[in-house]
Protein backbone atom coordinates (compact mmCIF):
# COMPACT_ATOMS: atom_id res chain seq x y z
CA UNK A 1 0.00 0.00 0.00
CA UNK A 2 3.08 2.29 0.84
CA UNK A 3 4.35 2.10 -2.54
CA UNK A 4 0.87 2.76 -4.72
CA UNK A 5 0.10 6.10 -1.42
CA UNK A 6 3.68 7.19 -2.66
CA UNK A 7 3.06 7.61 -6.39
CA UNK A 8 -0.28 9.51 -5.78
CA UNK A 9 0.26 12.88 -5.90
CA UNK A 10 0.92 14.36 -2.32
CA UNK A 11 -0.87 17.37 -2.90
CA UNK A 12 -4.15 16.08 -3.92
CA UNK A 13 -4.18 13.37 -0.88
CA UNK A 14 -2.62 15.50 2.23
CA UNK A 15 -2.92 19.23 1.39
CA UNK A 16 -6.30 19.33 -0.41
CA UNK A 17 -9.97 17.69 -1.07
CA UNK A 18 -10.93 17.74 -4.68
CA UNK A 19 -14.91 18.65 -4.37
CA UNK A 20 -16.25 19.51 -7.69
CA UNK A 21 -17.67 17.07 -10.11
CA UNK A 22 -17.78 17.14 -14.22
CA UNK A 23 -21.34 16.67 -14.73
CA UNK A 24 -22.13 17.44 -18.25
CA UNK A 25 -19.08 19.67 -19.13
CA UNK A 26 -19.93 22.04 -16.21
CA UNK A 27 -18.38 21.74 -12.49
CA UNK A 28 -20.62 20.83 -9.85
CA UNK A 29 -19.46 22.23 -6.12
CA UNK A 30 -19.50 19.83 -3.20
CA UNK A 31 -17.74 21.51 -0.75
CA UNK A 32 -21.12 21.50 1.35
CA UNK A 33 -22.79 17.75 2.05
CA UNK A 34 -25.16 16.48 -0.68
CA UNK A 35 -27.93 14.28 -0.61
CA UNK A 36 -28.40 10.94 -2.97
CA UNK A 37 -31.77 9.77 -3.46
CA UNK A 38 -32.30 6.21 -3.28
CA UNK A 39 -34.84 5.03 -5.97
CA UNK A 40 -34.77 0.85 -6.38
CA UNK A 41 -36.70 -0.44 -9.41
CA UNK A 42 -35.88 -4.16 -7.96
CA UNK A 43 -38.49 -6.37 -6.91
CA UNK A 44 -36.52 -7.55 -3.81
CA UNK A 45 -34.28 -4.63 -2.24
CA UNK A 46 -34.07 -5.01 1.38
CA UNK A 47 -36.05 -2.16 2.02
CA UNK A 48 -37.85 -0.33 -0.53
CA UNK A 49 -38.05 -3.80 -3.15
CA UNK A 50 -41.12 -4.00 -5.67
CA UNK A 51 -42.58 0.00 -4.03
CA UNK A 52 -41.96 1.79 -7.59
CA UNK A 53 -44.41 -0.34 -10.05
CA UNK A 54 -45.10 1.57 -12.14
CA UNK A 55 -44.51 5.05 -14.35
CA UNK A 56 -46.67 7.18 -11.57
CA UNK A 57 -45.11 6.26 -8.57
CA UNK A 58 -41.85 6.34 -10.15
CA UNK A 59 -42.40 9.78 -10.97
CA UNK A 60 -43.57 10.75 -7.61
CA UNK A 61 -41.12 9.21 -5.55
CA UNK A 62 -37.85 11.08 -7.71
CA UNK A 63 -40.41 14.71 -7.63
CA UNK A 64 -40.10 14.35 -3.84
CA UNK A 65 -36.71 13.75 -3.49
CA UNK A 66 -36.11 16.66 -5.58
CA UNK A 67 -38.65 18.89 -3.60
CA UNK A 68 -36.90 17.81 -0.18
CA UNK A 69 -33.18 19.02 -1.92
CA UNK A 70 -31.46 16.33 -3.29
CA UNK A 71 -28.82 16.80 -5.45
CA UNK A 72 -28.40 13.82 -6.96
CA UNK A 73 -31.08 10.57 -7.72
CA UNK A 74 -29.49 6.65 -7.71
CA UNK A 75 -31.50 4.12 -9.74
CA UNK A 76 -30.89 0.18 -9.25
CA UNK A 77 -32.21 -2.36 -11.20
CA UNK A 78 -30.14 -4.90 -9.61
CA UNK A 79 -30.72 -5.69 -6.01
CA UNK A 80 -27.27 -5.95 -4.35
CA UNK A 81 -28.78 -6.53 -0.89
CA UNK A 82 -26.84 -9.85 1.16
CA UNK A 83 -28.09 -13.19 -0.96
CA UNK A 84 -30.05 -11.36 -3.37
CA UNK A 85 -31.10 -12.97 -6.46
CA UNK A 86 -28.70 -12.83 -9.98
CA UNK A 87 -30.38 -11.43 -12.61
CA UNK A 88 -28.64 -11.20 -16.41
CA UNK A 89 -27.78 -8.02 -17.87
CA UNK A 90 -31.06 -8.03 -20.48
CA UNK A 91 -32.72 -8.05 -17.31
CA UNK A 92 -31.21 -5.40 -15.95
CA UNK A 93 -31.88 -3.21 -19.11
CA UNK A 94 -34.98 -4.31 -19.36
CA UNK A 95 -36.03 -2.15 -15.87
CA UNK A 96 -33.86 0.41 -16.39
CA UNK A 97 -34.38 1.31 -20.15
CA UNK A 98 -38.05 2.40 -19.16
CA UNK A 99 -37.73 4.12 -16.10
CA UNK A 100 -34.79 6.25 -17.29
CA UNK A 101 -36.48 7.41 -20.41
CA UNK A 102 -39.65 8.50 -18.32
CA UNK A 103 -36.96 10.60 -15.48
CA UNK A 104 -35.12 12.19 -18.57
CA UNK A 105 -38.15 13.52 -20.14
CA UNK A 106 -39.67 14.74 -16.45
CA UNK A 107 -36.68 15.81 -14.88
CA UNK A 108 -34.01 16.98 -18.07
CA UNK A 109 -32.33 19.19 -15.18
CA UNK A 110 -31.93 16.95 -12.55
CA UNK A 111 -28.41 14.45 -11.91
CA UNK A 112 -28.83 10.75 -12.13
CA UNK A 113 -26.67 7.99 -11.23
CA UNK A 114 -27.18 4.73 -12.65
CA UNK A 115 -26.11 1.53 -9.49
CA UNK A 116 -24.38 -0.96 -11.99
CA UNK A 117 -21.11 -3.00 -12.01
CA UNK A 118 -21.60 -3.93 -15.57
CA UNK A 119 -19.72 -1.92 -18.52
CA UNK A 120 -22.21 -2.59 -20.88
CA UNK A 121 -24.52 -1.28 -19.17
CA UNK A 122 -23.08 1.59 -17.95
CA UNK A 123 -22.08 2.42 -21.51
CA UNK A 124 -25.58 2.15 -22.85
CA UNK A 125 -26.81 4.16 -19.70
CA UNK A 126 -24.28 6.94 -20.36
CA UNK A 127 -24.05 7.42 -24.40
CA UNK A 128 -28.08 6.38 -25.19
CA UNK A 129 -29.98 8.01 -21.93
CA UNK A 130 -27.14 10.63 -20.60
CA UNK A 131 -26.87 9.16 -17.62
CA UNK A 132 -24.74 11.73 -14.70
CA UNK A 133 -22.92 8.97 -13.21
CA UNK A 134 -21.75 5.69 -12.65
CA UNK A 135 -22.05 4.04 -8.81
CA UNK A 136 -20.76 0.52 -9.12
CA UNK A 137 -20.97 -1.72 -5.79
CA UNK A 138 -17.84 -3.92 -6.99
CA UNK A 139 -15.08 -1.04 -7.76
CA UNK A 140 -14.23 -2.99 -10.84
CA UNK A 141 -14.19 -6.61 -9.39
CA UNK A 142 -16.93 -7.72 -11.22
CA UNK A 143 -16.64 -6.66 -14.84
CA UNK A 144 -12.60 -6.15 -15.94
CA UNK A 145 -13.99 -3.83 -18.54
CA UNK A 146 -15.77 -1.27 -16.31
CA UNK A 147 -12.71 0.88 -15.67
CA UNK A 148 -11.75 0.80 -19.36
CA UNK A 149 -15.24 1.31 -20.23
CA UNK A 150 -15.43 4.72 -17.77
CA UNK A 151 -12.31 6.44 -19.20
CA UNK A 152 -14.30 6.44 -22.27
CA UNK A 153 -17.32 7.76 -20.89
CA UNK A 154 -15.82 10.25 -18.80
CA UNK A 155 -18.43 10.76 -15.96
CA UNK A 156 -18.01 10.74 -12.48
CA UNK A 157 -17.80 7.39 -10.76
CA UNK A 158 -18.39 5.93 -7.88
CA UNK A 159 -16.68 2.83 -6.41
CA UNK A 160 -17.38 1.23 -3.33
CA UNK A 161 -15.95 -1.63 -1.34
CA UNK A 162 -17.32 -4.88 -1.28
CA UNK A 163 -15.20 -7.86 0.17
CA UNK A 164 -16.85 -10.75 -2.30
CA UNK A 165 -20.97 -10.67 -4.42
CA UNK A 166 -23.73 -9.44 -3.18
CA UNK A 167 -24.55 -13.81 -3.24
CA UNK A 168 -21.74 -14.25 -0.69
CA UNK A 169 -20.64 -10.71 0.88
CA UNK A 170 -22.20 -11.97 4.36
CA UNK A 171 -21.00 -15.54 4.49
CA UNK A 172 -18.25 -14.83 7.26
CA UNK A 173 -16.44 -11.74 5.90
CA UNK A 174 -13.12 -11.74 7.52
CA UNK A 175 -9.91 -9.08 7.48
CA UNK A 176 -6.60 -8.79 8.87
CA UNK A 177 -7.47 -4.96 9.55
CA UNK A 178 -10.87 -3.69 8.11
CA UNK A 179 -9.51 -0.14 8.00
CA UNK A 180 -6.12 -0.80 6.35
CA UNK A 181 -7.46 -3.68 4.29
CA UNK A 182 -10.13 -1.25 2.56
CA UNK A 183 -7.37 2.02 2.17
CA UNK A 184 -5.25 -0.63 0.92
CA UNK A 185 -7.90 -1.56 -1.82
CA UNK A 186 -9.01 2.64 -2.71
CA UNK A 187 -5.05 3.07 -2.99
CA UNK A 188 -4.85 0.21 -5.62
CA UNK A 189 -8.00 1.11 -7.45
CA UNK A 190 -7.44 5.10 -7.56
CA UNK A 191 -3.92 4.54 -9.02
CA UNK A 192 -5.18 2.16 -12.02
CA UNK A 193 -7.92 4.85 -12.45
CA UNK A 194 -5.56 7.65 -12.36
CA UNK A 195 -3.74 5.36 -14.78
CA UNK A 196 -6.13 5.89 -17.30
CA UNK A 197 -7.00 9.54 -16.66
CA UNK A 198 -10.11 9.05 -14.37
CA UNK A 199 -10.40 12.06 -11.93
CA UNK A 200 -13.82 12.50 -10.81
CA UNK A 201 -13.88 9.63 -8.66
CA UNK A 202 -16.03 9.29 -5.35
CA UNK A 203 -15.22 6.75 -2.55
CA UNK A 204 -17.78 4.41 -0.89
CA UNK A 205 -16.48 2.43 1.82
CA UNK A 206 -19.24 0.13 1.76
CA UNK A 207 -20.95 -0.11 4.82
CA UNK A 208 -22.81 -3.32 4.85
CA UNK A 209 -20.94 -4.94 2.21
CA UNK A 210 -18.81 -7.84 3.14
CA UNK A 211 -18.74 -6.31 6.53
CA UNK A 212 -20.17 -7.90 10.23
CA UNK A 213 -21.93 -5.19 12.28
CA UNK A 214 -18.44 -4.61 14.32
CA UNK A 215 -16.59 -4.04 10.99
CA UNK A 216 -18.95 -1.63 10.19
CA UNK A 217 -18.42 0.80 13.31
CA UNK A 218 -14.70 0.62 13.03
CA UNK A 219 -15.26 1.88 9.88
CA UNK A 220 -17.90 4.64 10.94
CA UNK A 221 -15.37 4.96 13.37
CA UNK A 222 -12.34 5.71 11.06
CA UNK A 223 -14.08 7.20 8.16
CA UNK A 224 -11.96 10.37 8.59
CA UNK A 225 -8.96 8.44 7.43
CA UNK A 226 -10.34 7.70 4.19
CA UNK A 227 -9.86 11.65 3.75
CA UNK A 228 -6.19 10.68 2.90
CA UNK A 229 -7.19 9.99 -0.70
CA UNK A 230 -8.46 14.09 -1.46
CA UNK A 231 -11.72 12.46 -3.17
CA UNK A 232 -15.29 13.19 -2.19
CA UNK A 233 -16.49 10.26 0.11
CA UNK A 234 -20.06 9.06 -0.09
CA UNK A 235 -21.62 6.98 2.60
CA UNK A 236 -25.04 4.77 2.41
CA UNK A 237 -25.98 3.51 6.32
CA UNK A 238 -29.69 4.24 4.94
CA UNK A 239 -32.11 1.76 7.20
CA UNK A 240 -28.97 -0.84 6.95
CA UNK A 241 -28.96 -3.79 9.09
CA UNK A 242 -25.86 -2.20 11.24
CA UNK A 243 -29.10 -0.18 12.65
CA UNK A 244 -32.01 -2.20 12.87
CA UNK A 245 -30.13 -5.60 14.30
CA UNK A 246 -28.17 -3.45 17.37
CA UNK A 247 -31.63 -2.30 17.83
CA UNK A 248 -33.49 -5.60 17.33
CA UNK A 249 -36.13 -3.87 15.12
CA UNK A 250 -36.48 -3.95 11.66
CA UNK A 251 -35.80 -1.41 8.39
CA UNK A 252 -39.12 0.24 8.58
CA UNK A 253 -38.27 1.38 12.25
CA UNK A 254 -34.57 2.27 11.37
CA UNK A 255 -34.98 6.13 10.30
CA UNK A 256 -34.01 7.49 13.55
CA UNK A 257 -30.69 5.08 13.67
CA UNK A 258 -29.97 6.47 10.11
CA UNK A 259 -30.14 9.97 10.79
CA UNK A 260 -27.50 9.30 14.15
CA UNK A 261 -25.18 7.29 11.72
CA UNK A 262 -25.31 10.28 8.93
CA UNK A 263 -24.85 12.80 11.60
CA UNK A 264 -21.53 11.04 12.82
CA UNK A 265 -20.81 10.28 8.97
CA UNK A 266 -21.17 14.06 7.99
CA UNK A 267 -19.11 15.36 11.50
CA UNK A 268 -16.18 13.17 10.04
CA UNK A 269 -15.89 14.89 6.91
CA UNK A 270 -18.53 12.73 4.30
CA UNK A 271 -19.54 14.89 1.55
CA UNK A 272 -22.28 12.90 0.06
CA UNK A 273 -25.26 10.32 2.06
CA UNK A 274 -27.31 8.15 0.34
CA UNK A 275 -30.68 7.92 1.51
CA UNK A 276 -33.78 6.63 1.29
CA UNK A 277 -35.19 9.72 3.46
CA UNK A 278 -34.06 12.88 1.58
CA UNK A 279 -35.81 15.52 3.99
CA UNK A 280 -34.49 13.87 7.24
CA UNK A 281 -31.17 13.60 5.57
CA UNK A 282 -30.71 17.60 4.02
CA UNK A 283 -32.39 18.58 7.53
CA UNK A 284 -29.80 16.74 9.28
CA UNK A 285 -27.00 18.35 6.82
CA UNK A 286 -27.89 21.69 8.08
CA UNK A 287 -28.03 20.99 11.99
CA UNK A 288 -24.78 19.47 11.31
CA UNK A 289 -23.19 22.46 9.06
CA UNK A 290 -24.55 25.07 12.09
CA UNK A 291 -22.75 23.05 14.51
CA UNK A 292 -19.58 22.93 12.68
CA UNK A 293 -19.96 26.85 11.81
CA UNK A 294 -20.28 27.95 14.93
CA UNK A 295 -17.29 25.30 16.05
CA UNK A 296 -15.02 28.06 13.27
CA UNK A 297 -16.46 31.11 14.92
CA UNK A 298 -15.92 30.01 18.45
CA UNK A 299 -12.12 29.15 17.23
CA UNK A 300 -11.63 32.83 15.51
CA UNK A 301 -12.39 34.35 18.70
CA UNK A 302 -10.03 32.69 20.37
Amino acid sequence: MNEILIKMDSKDTFFSRKLTLNIRGELFTIDEPKVMGVLNITPDSFYDGGKYKNEKKIISQVEQFISEGASFVDIGAYSSRPGATHISEEDELKRLIPVITVLQKQFPDSIFSVDTFRSGIARIMVKDFGVDMINDVSAGNMDPKMFDTMAELNVPYIIMHMQGTPQNMQNNPVYDNVIKDIITFFAEKIHALKLLGIIDVIIDPGFGFGKTIDHNYELLHHLDEFKIFGLPILVGLSRKSMIWRLLDSSPREALNGTTVLNTVALMKGVNIIRVHDVKEAVETIKIVRKLMDTEEQVKRQK
